[in-house]
């Protein structure tokens, strides 16, 4: 969806960083109207998610960036927790940073580390808003692989501008202030008119679709 349609606003809302005010909805057995404040917490364990403005800690390097993350959710072995979070470093090809710091990262490097930030805590469902933004489309796709053979019999939703990002997706739904104006699969949406069809072509005339 175009800028403003909700995207950003329905991902915050399944995270409960927005209150669900109307309809119903559930994640992972717990109902988003009336969440209780002291249920946020475990709802949020079983989510991980990287917004549009992400945040690394600046202190650490990229390596002690994921390790913080293990050691936040009660892992304790410290050689089972590094190998881990080089793991989901290599994932995302960004095994080579380690040990750098976040300002010595450029804005798709910093995405990069925010993603394996996100896939180390095997959560059952994972938010991606946007935040392939910065990257090139080559490297997008192979990173999308790599979630794809990660997040199996797992739920993934992404929200992105770009077709590339979308065109494998089981379903894509298209926003439109706040409702659902298309939905389908990639060949069911480039065979009807509408707002996917025309951001496909326009994309595709500029080489941003492998």
């Amino acid at each position: 969806g175009k800028t403003g349609s909700g995207k950003s606003s329905l991902l915050k809302t399944l995270y409960a960083e927005l209150p669900l005010t109307e309809g119903t909805g559930s994640v992972c057995g717990f109902e988003l109207k009336g969440l209780k404040r002291k249920q946020i917490p475990f709802l949020r364990r079983k989510i991980g998610i990287v917004f549009q403005d992400f945040q690394l800690l600046t202190d650490r390097n990229v390596l002690d960036n994921l390790k913080f993350v293990l050691g936040a959710t009660g892992w304790s072995d410290k050689k089972l927790i590094e190998q881990r979070a080089m793991n989901c470093l290599q994932l995302v090809g960004i095994e080579k940073k380690a040990k750098d710091f976040p300002h010595q990262l450029s804005g798709g490097e910093q995405q990069r580390v925010s993603i394996a930030r996100a896939i180390i805590k095997d959560a059952e469902i994972l938010l991606l808003d946007d935040c392939l933004s910065a990257v090139d489309t080559e490297t997008e796709e192979s990173i999308l692989q790599n979630l794809l053979e990660i997040s199996n019999n797992k739920t993934t939703i992404i929200v992105s501008h770009r077709v590339s990002s979308a065109k494998n997706a089981d379903k894509i739904i298209i926003l439109e202030n706040g409702e659902i104006h298309q939905e389908g699969t990639h060949n069911q949406l480039i065979n009807q008119e509408g707002y996917y069809k025309e951001l496909y072509y326009k994309q595709l005339s500029e080489k941003e679709i492998l």
